[in-house]
């Protein structure tokens, strides 16, 4: 037996939202209700299971651009004696660490799961 679906969730919308929400609603066929019901059952929420990691992650970017600004400012200073091989080398670290960083950051949580809140 289908539960019954007997709760409103009152969400605001513009008026140009919730026309244009009717709109897909009639031209997919559904009712609006049945259009966000399935929009929602797609959506996939991440959450951050741990902070302090996040805060980690957050400060070493902030170091790493800190850096970025030392080498840019190193290279104009001694546009003359600078090597460039030195310069691509340490750009090439910070653009390594921020992939690896990227990388971590874009991964759910293995504890998070989907969020049925509207907020």
């Amino acid at each position: 037996m289908t539960e019954k679906r007997n709760i409103n969730l009152t969400i605001r919308v513009t008026p140009s939202e919730k026309l244009a929400w009717q709109e897909k609603a009639v031209l997919s066929g559904l009712t609006l209700s049945n259009l966000v019901r399935q929009a929602m059952s797609k959506t996939r929420t991440w959450t951050a299971s741990n902070s302090s990691l996040v805060q980690e992650q957050t400060r070493q970017i902030a170091r790493i651009g800190n850096n970025l600004n030392q080498i840019a400012k190193w290279a104009n200073t001694y546009k003359q004696t600078a090597e460039a091989i030195e310069v691509i080398q340490a750009l090439r670290l910070i653009q390594e660490t921020l992939h690896e960083l990227s990388v971590k950051s874009d991964q759910p949580s293995p504890n998070s799961e989907d969020n049925e809140d509207v907020t």
